[in-house]
């Protein structure tokens, strides 16, 4: 579910320095934060925000449990009401119907079944509606304004949700609105702009009222509506503070309206973003921190979608439900058991020509197996993959099942760019179009390639000829707006996109496709999250159009529809706060007189009450959404852990030894009890016995294995098999191919990762070796390996996750005279791409990791041959006579206990005394589940547990130490002056670099280039493609860039004294295409052979311009650099970067 805010002023009141500004909405814009009241002192703002989901009980609470007792009195209680729908029933009739009236309607209807019948409407615009309805206000006073007055406007009924929303924006409370996605949110922020514009008695919409703010473009600035970013909102809000004739502030504002809000849980732009709310299941702590800041604050839920979402699950073979018909649990259909007997069937079909089973048994070694085995012991993961890979589908699988079932047009979500464009070029053959559709694009294309003909991607004609296209961050953003306006018309049926289009775009679908379950990211493959899942579930379904949307998720070899329904079922997580200190929040909070000018009075009061003391600012920073969490939910889930803790304590003391001893010596007999005591000691001490005996033969193995792994150095390489345990305690076995020993692989990726990377670190171990000879004593060091397992995964291991090593493997033999041998192909496959290793297990003698192999590996993957087809007689390991008497020494040892353990149970108390053993482990039980219950509170209070002051703090002490801002007399410095107006990531760096007299020398050109190595984070080669080529800078760039490299130095050493880690970005890798696209080279010239993506590029000169364009407006910079900014920035900004679309 989304969210929306709506903070809004009531207009009516002159604006002046003193005024109460008390009623501001959020309107659907991209503004992403609003500032604590203090930041607006003397003002006082109230905020609203517009929610797609929310459970709040707030001030007042509107939500789906309390509708009933907001009708009418004369309304008639309906016991038929689905609980799904409550926000969206017993409407107010539209046109003056009855109460009565409105009951009847169906809550399934959607919104195009519940259209007024047209012959009851004028036939007139919507804007020549606004226009009435404004000259009404003009002729008759804004009493004229009300829910009614803002529904007609509009020829459809308006939601329930949406009428609770627009009364309470017109009572003067801020709202926060929480709903489904593709529900109507919008509607709400387009009434809060047409009540507050027609209050003004002024016309509402047009061409010259409204306006666009953003970093790099500045259209009808002075507009009654604006849209903004919300970089640029905060800056006004900073302007706003103690200047009452500012021009760049907030003082004439009515609305604001914040949309997108789960970027507040965005660690990037989470602290612009503190007022917004998207994907949340916390709308309520949401609209509560608002009123606590703002005043007065409604909040309206509701969780029933105007369009429902039917959940599907794609295999190779078929396309069925995910749930069950109550959609309470999974489809027992998709069981893993279920696809093993479709599995299993279908070989035996294909093997013997008919429908019978096949009677060989499906071991843990991956061969199928009978049937009635499945129920004999758990599934192992090697066993789950297995059966996951026989049923994963092809893109052209279950697009044949979309079309099959007329559920296109789809969004197919992919998350990663080379997907994306590869999933295109598997469809291209399927056409998806029919003749008029085809002509359509065809002339569309036309149109296009005629008004911007280096924007086409010539490489993805094709497919969208058939009716299918990529969209990603890799492709020009006019490529990205002309495949949008294709889908919309309906001749693109399947787009296939990265998760960012599931938000901010409008592109709802039909269908919408969900690739995988968890994403490659820097920190490994991680899941989805329920709100990254729900997010992009929410594009299907579009409201008018289709009856329900269609979310549709794929098998993948390692994802299925149980890991599927833990996600959904698992909940839409909180919204948490993100709010971090930077030196622009720092410098805009505590600057006060500057020292670059003398004040007069006037400007000196403003600057006085522009500052804020140590005191104030900390009260700011402690009125941000996280520690209201810490103020509220914080202190309630401190609470519940202390008791948890308290009776963690009280339940271990219960099953201690002393404990259980007492119990014993009170209901046994003196005898028994002896007995049973004696026993028992006995037998504490034969385990430990055994356990060291278990630990020795470890290490025998370890030592056997070192020998026989390094005889397998050179020569054929060996099969082998992992073992270990999953989470869920299941045994694994693995059977690989033996490549090496990691040390062993010089120059490679994997050798210099394990080696530099800390995560990898081992320790040796000693052990006693000789039971008769306690000196003796051995240090046994782990060794890291590397294999390729069956199941096209590579394995990086100890000599502690080996369970075999077989004589038989790969000979080392070139295939033909000349080729590579097999062991230096894998090294090179191994080498090849960089790998996220991902962690299976660990112990105190390393542990395993696994990365997913490529197209490449699959092929020596098929030939390890199952573990049924390996000789136990080929088992190496055991010619060791060493480990063989280990295992035999603790065979005995193990024997001996169990001996001693029925000799217990024979005694004559031991009935007795097993109840009380019992008991211990019902506790120790009840005791794990509190850990875990503790556990959760713990991750959830490190999640909202505010830090900012802190950081405020160690921000300040760097501010003050290189001499930007005095923090004790706030006396702002010239550094800090331009640092204050920058907007960057590291505006006080951004400053410095900025001010050094270095880029005086430089032409615009080159200082383009320079500027573009400050902005360059994130900017990326295509790693899947030979690097062609990449322009390299002038030598001048280079050597100022290394001049401000030793600069950066110094300061990443005052931010590291300091505890600040903001990045400070310097890297001229992509200065030389920078400096040719400013030197006037063409488009097409630029991208030939490139080594970069055309999204990529065209967003780093489009973040360059952006910064070019902010020197000629900061304070305190030397004219002659202003001049060659705004000149390379002149030049920079042509086609097709200057109609960049987003």
């Amino acid at each position: 579910m989304n969210t929306l805010s709506i903070l809004s002023f009531p207009p009516l009141f002159p604006a002046t320095k003193h005024s109460q500004i008390h009623h501001l909405h959020c309107l659907p814009s991209s503004l992403p934060f609003c500032r604590p009241k203090s930041i607006f002192s003397p003002l006082s703002f109230r905020l609203s925000f517009k929610s797609r989901r929310s459970p709040f009980s707030g001030e007042p609470q509107l939500s789906d449990a309390d509708e009933e007792e907001l009708e009418e009195e004369d309304d008639d209680d309906d016991d038929d009401d689905d609980d799904d729908y409550e926000a969206a029933d017993e409407y107010e009739e539209y046109g003056g119907a009855s109460a009565e009236d409105s009951d009847d309607i169906q809550q399934s209807e959607d919104e195009a079944e519940i259209r007024v019948d047209i012959s009851n409407r004028h036939k007139e615009a919507t804007s020549q509606r606004v226009e009435r309805l404004s000259k009404l206000v003009r002729e008759f006073g804004e009493e004229m304004i009300d829910v009614d007055a803002l529904a007609d406007i509009y020829d459809f009924r308006i939601d329930k949700f949406q009428r609770m929303a627009i009364e309470g924006f017109l009572r003067g409370s801020s709202v926060v609105v929480s709903a489904p996605t593709s529900s109507g949110k919008t509607l709400i922020a387009e009434a809060a702009a047409v009540a507050t514009v027609a209050r003004r008695r002024r016309e509402t919409f047009g061409d010259n009222n409204v306006g666009l703010l953003t970093g790099d473009s500045a259209v009808n600035k002075d507009a009654q509506i604006l849209v903004l970013t919300t970089e640029i909102l905060r800056n006004m809000l900073y302007n706003s503070v103690g200047m009452s004739s500012s021009g760049n502030g907030l003082l004439h504002v009515d609305v604001i309206v914040l949309d997108e809000v789960h970027y507040l849980s965005d660690i990037s732009r989470g602290t612009v973003w503190e007022e917004i709310v998207t994907t949340v299941a916390n709308p309520d702590e949401l609209a509560g921190w608002i009123g606590q800041i703002h005043g007065k604050t409604e909040l309206v839920t509701s969780s029933w979608r105007p369009v429902p979402l039917t959940w599907h699950f794609s295999t190779k073979t078929s396309l069925l439900p995910l749930l069950n018909e109550k959609g309470t649990q999974m489809n027992r259909m998709l069981s893993l058991n279920q696809l093993q007997i479709a599995a299993s069937e279908a070989k035996s079909y294909r093997d013997d020509g008919s429908r019978r089973r096949n009677p060989r048994r499906r071991g843990r070694n991956g061969n199928f197996g009978s049937i009635g085995s499945l129920s004999e012991q758990p599934l192992s993961k090697n066993d789950k993959n297995m059966i996951r890979r026989s049923h994963v589908p092809q893109v052209v699988d279950t697009l044949w099942h979309l079309k099959a079932k007329d559920m296109l047009p789809a969004i197919w979500f992919i998350f990663d760019r080379r997907g994306c464009d590869a999933a295109v070029q598997y469809v291209e053959d399927c056409s998806l179009l029919d003749d008029c559709e085809m002509s359509e694009v065809e002339l569309a294309l036309k149109r296009f390639r005629l008004q911007y003909p280096d924007a086409v991607r010539e490489t993805a004609v094709k497919g969208l000829m058939r009716g299918a296209a990529a969209h990603h961050a890799g492709c020009l953003p006019l490529w990205k707006s002309f495949i949008e306006e294709l889908f919309q018309r309906g001749l693109v049926k399947v787009v296939f996109a990265t998760e960012t289009l599931a938000a901010g775009i409008n592109m709802p679908a039909r269908t919408a496709v969900i690739s995988s379950l968890s994403k490659r990211t820097s920190n490994g493959r991680i899941q989805l999250s329920p709100n990254e899942l729900l997010q992009m579930a929410g594009r299907a379904g579009r409201r008018g159009i289709d009856e329900k949307g269609h979310v549709v998720v794929l098998q993948t070899p390692y994802e299925g529809a149980e890991e599927c329904c833990k996600v959904l079922f698992s909940g839409v997580e909180p919204l948490v706060s993100q709010f971090t200190a930077s030196y622009g929040m720092v410098l805009n909070l505590l600057g006060g007189a500057k020292v670059t000018r003398r004040l007069n009075e006037s400007d000196e009061n403003n600057a006085l009450q522009a500052r804020r003391t140590l005191d104030e600012a900390r009260k700011l920073v402690e009125q941000s959404f996280g520690n209201y969490l810490g103020s509220n939910v914080l202190l309630a889930a401190k609470e519940e852990l202390a008791k948890i803790q308290k009776e963690i304590e009280a339940l271990t003391y219960e099953i201690s030894d002393d404990a259980i001893d007492r119990k014993s010596r009170k209901l046994l007999s003196d005898v028994a009890y002896k007995e049973i005591a004696d026993l028992q000691e006995e037998l504490r001490a034969e385990k430990r016995l055994r356990t060291e005996l278990r630990r020795r033969m470890e290490l025998k193995r370890f030592s056997a294995l070192k020998l026989l792994l390094n005889e397998f150095e050179n020569g054929h390489l060996p099969f082998i098999c992992l073992q270990y345990k999953d989470s869920e305690g299941i045994e694994n076995f693995v059977p690989a191919v033996y490549l090496g020993k990691v040390e062993s692989l010089d120059g490679s990726k994997l050798k210099t990762m394990v080696n530099s990377d800390d995560t990898f670190a081992l320790s040796s171990v000693g052990t006693e070796l000789n039971a008769g000879e306690p000196d003796t004593h051995q240090d046994i060091e782990p060794t890291y390996y590397v294999a390729l397992g069956s199941d096209n995964s590579w394995y990086l291991f100890t000599e502690k996750w080996i369970k075999t090593v077989y004589r038989t493997g790969f000979p080392d033999v070139a295939l033909t005279h000349g080729d590579a041998l097999p062991r230096q192909i894998m090294r090179a496959l191994l080498d090849k791409e960089e790998m996220q290793w991902d962690k299976l297990a660990d112990s105190e003698l390393g542990g395993l990791w696994f990365a997913e192999g490529s197209l490449e590996t699959w092929s020596w993957s098929l030939n390890v041959p199952v573990l049924s087809s390996l000789s136990e007689s080929d088992d190496v390991l055991h010619v060791s006579q060493e480990y063989t008497e280990s295992i035999e020494h603790y065979k005995e040892q193990r024997n001996k206990v169990a001996r001693l353990k029925k000799k217990i149970a024979r005694t004559e108390g031991f009935r007795e005394y097993k109840k009380i053993l019992d008991t211990a482990r019902f506790t120790e039980e009840k005791i794990k589940r509190l850990q875990a219950r503790s556990n959760h509170l713990i991750n959830r209070m490190e999640r909202i547990e505010p830090s900012g002051w802190k950081e405020f703090l160690r921000i300040s002490n760097i501010i003050h130490e290189t001499r930007a801002l005095d923090i004790n007399s706030h006396v702002i410095f010239p550094l800090g002056e331009t640092a204050a107006a920058i907007r960057g990531e590291n505006e006080l760096w951004l400053a410095m670099v900025l001010r050094n007299k270095l880029l005086l020398e430089l032409k615009p050109a080159q200082l383009a280039a320079v500027c573009a190595s400050l902005v360059s984070e994130g900017i990326k080669v295509r790693a899947w493609k030979n690097n062609n080529y990449i322009y390299e800078a002038s030598s001048t760039v280079l050597n100022v860039v290394s001049l401000l490299d030793e600069q950066r130095n110094s300061f990443l050493e005052l931010q590291e004294k300091h505890e600040v880690a903001i990045p400070c970005c310097l890297d001229s890798q992509f200065s030389g295409m920078v400096e040719a696209w400013a030197s006037g080279l063409s488009w097409r010239e630029l991208m030939m052979d490139c080594a970069m993506d055309e999204g990529d590029l065209a967003r780093l000169l489009r973040r360059t311009i952006d910064l070019l364009a902010q020197i000629p407006k900061l304070p305190d910079i030397d004219p002659l650099l202003q001049k060659n900014a705004a000149a390379a920035s002149d030049v920079m900004d042509r086609p097709p970067i200057s109609e960049l679309a987003g």
